[in-house]
């Protein structure tokens, strides 16, 4: 989640329209029938998808509201209709639109076809349906305004909904991540000190915890030595936070309602400690320093896992809590699958920061085995849309050695080109290039996507991209109705590649990410080989890696930004004589050992197989 979600378009702590032609009820009718993108497991499909490291998976991330529709009669999730109210209302981009976990399930062919071996779901917890901030007022169609951390959102379905869609994703070999939020709640804690909102933060040093209102108001919480946080008992340090009437017992689990368990400094700047304990727009800021808190959340999250056996977290706001916190969390949860039989159980954090010093420090110092790779999210997409050349990239792979264990923790990175909150690689690589025509655009994309299909790290799709979507910029922008929208930003914009019905295996996109996701499938090398930059300049062009197997075995794979054709000859292995082609023109055979003449078509990639 982006830090001014809930200014911009109150997203706390989730305008191209589809190619549409199916409206909610027809999404509902069966998808078509998976494509034969990898095999299928044999035997028990959930003994075998559990054995799978985090690097062997392809990863969908969606928003359930904007997925599937698969049931029209939880569109208003059982409150009154009015959208001020329920949060329904389908012409608006920042309310509920009426996807739901069947609308999900019934789509897994869909998502399957496409090369995906796992979906992450935007959080599917209960929400407080409607929030005001300041002059903003939306729905929690994303998922970050928790209310229930027990419970499955109305809007979504309930807990034969959840299960059903496990039980039909386990069943297909495919592997499901929840996205959970530890930083915060919906904003249901309030101030005295600011009847109308927008309380400005009050600092740790002019607002101890020691003091009531300032360091020279009363001494309160006598006891508490800065470190035992259990020995708190007055929350009035900096405000006076107290919960309105009819909202005492809004949240569950019951501890969420006492607002000693929270942090009641006002508002986040974003800057320096107010990233740690401000409230995000308004949203409560759990005091995660709390022991009451830290057994709360792994009470809450192992009951995730211990019920419905989901086999990874994608943890929201990861930047934004203590990193004690999280040394107790993720073991714990890390232990909590283990006991449940989910031994790759994949855990990675938000860090949204493009320096992978900042990413990297988060697997050294809060314990994360992974955080997602905003910064190959940014290189990635700058190269794909010719802004940079290859030199970027290689000095991005070089800083792999931040991490707590080097390549093999950047092997499990999930890398990404776009998301809910920063926007989609359509829209990058199109302001990139306003001139470009759909044509180079749809290359361009295509090339962006080959890059984080082939390179080092866990390839995470965006819904929606695979159609050709795009939008005008991040937020609401960026959350585009499967379906025949009702949303005239969405409906009234042309996808790249061109129209198509909803949910079309033909978009030009779909096709081409599947034919990456069969190659990588078919291939160990591509999934969990070492990677090796072979080639680059400082100019749109060639960039080129290996991945080399234990074997020996070598795919080279060579990526051309350029609007003209890139020929060179490229550095490979010794033992590398022999060459066939997994996808575009490879030379048959090396000019000499270690060297490889290549010649790679303008926006184009090339995947070439040594032989033995």
């Amino acid at each position: 989640m982006r830090r001014n979600r809930l200014n911009s378009g109150l997203c706390a702590l989730a305008a191209l329209a589809t190619a549409c032609g199916a409206t909610a009820t027809q999404a509902q009718v069966p998808a078509q029938p998976r494509a034969p993108v990898q095999a299928q497991a044999v035997g028990d499909p959930v003994a075998a998808l559990r054995q799978r490291p985090p690097q062997d998976e392809v990863i969908y991330f969606l928003l359930p509201d904007r997925f599937a529709n698969g049931d029209p009669s939880n569109d208003h999730g059982g409150y009154a209709p009015e959208r001020l109210v329920s949060g329904f209302d389908p012409s608006d981009t920042d309310f509920y639109h009426g996807g739901d976990l069947a609308g999900l399930t019934r789509r897994l062919d869909y998502i399957q076809g496409l090369g995906a071996t796992a979906v992450w779901l935007a959080p599917i917890f209960k929400n407080k349906p409607v929030q005001s901030h300041g002059n903003y007022t939306g729905a929690a169609h994303h998922g970050y305004w928790i209310t229930d951390f027990t419970a499955v959102d109305p809007h979504f379905g309930d807990d034969a909904a959840m299960r059903a869609l496990v039980d039909a994703a386990h069943a297909r070999g495919m592997k499901v991540y929840l996205d959970i939020v530890a930083n915060h709640t919906a904003d249901v804690i309030q101030y005295r000190e600011c009847p109308e909102g927008r309380c400005a933060y009050r600092s740790r040093a002019d607002y101890p915890y020691t003091r009531r209102g300032g360091v020279d108001g009363a001494p309160i919480n006598e006891g508490f030595d800065g470190r035992d946080f259990s020995r708190l008992t007055r929350p009035d340090y900096a405000y006076t936070p107290y919960v309105p009437a009819g909202e005492e017992n809004a949240k569950v689990p019951a501890w969420l309602n006492d607002p000693i368990h929270y942090h009641n400094r006002g508002e986040s700047t974003f800057a320096g400690e107010s990233g740690l304990d401000g409230d995000f727009a308004g949203l409560d800021d759990l005091l995660t320093e709390d022991p009451v808190v830290v057994q709360g959340m792994i009470d809450v999250f192992g009951g995730w896992i211990d019920k419905y056996g989901v086999d990874g977290f994608r943890i929201d706001t990861a930047r934004h809590v203590n990193p004690e916190f999280w040394q107790a969390f993720i073991p714990a949860m890390l232990a909590r699958a283990g006991a449940k039989g989910i031994p790759n159980f994949h855990i990675f954090g938000e860090v949204y920061d493009p320096d992978p010093a900042v990413t990297a420090r988060f697997t050294r110092v809060d314990d994360y085995p992974a955080v997602l790779d905003f910064p190959f999210q940014k290189q990635a997409t700058d190269f794909a849309a010719g802004k940079t050349g290859g030199d970027a990239l290689a000095k991005l792979f070089d800083a792999d050695a931040l991490y707590a264990k080097g390549a093999d923790t950047a092997a499990i990175l999930p890398t990404f080109l776009g998301n809910h909150d920063m926007g989609r690689v359509g829209f990058f690589v199109k302001k990139a290039n306003p001139d470009a025509d759909d044509a180079e655009l749809l290359a361009r994309i295509k090339l962006a996507h080959a890059l984080m299909m082939f390179s080092r790290g866990v390839p995470t799709l965006y819904y929606g991209d695979e159609q050709g979507f795009a939008g005008a910029g991040g937020y609401g922008n960026s959350r585009q109705d499967m379906w025949d929208s009702q949303t005239p930003v969405y409906r009234d914009t042309t996808p790249i590649g061109g129209r198509q019905p909803a949910y079309s295996t033909q978009a030009p996109l779909y096709r081409a990410i599947a034919e990456m996701a069969r190659i990588r499938a078919a291939e160990p090398a591509l999934r969990r080989g070492r990677q090796v930059v072979r080639a680059y300049g400082d100019a749109p062009g060639l960039f080129a890696l290996s991945r080399l197997d234990d074997a020996g075995a070598e795919i080279l794979v060579l990526f051309n930004s350029s609007t003209a054709p890139a020929t060179a000859q490229v550095e490979v292995e010794p033992t590398s004589l022999r060459w066939q082609a997994l996808r575009g023109d490879c030379a048959a055979e090396s000019s000499a050992p270690a060297s490889v003449a290549v010649r790679v078509p303008p926006l184009d990639y090339l995947v070439c197989k040594s032989l033995p």
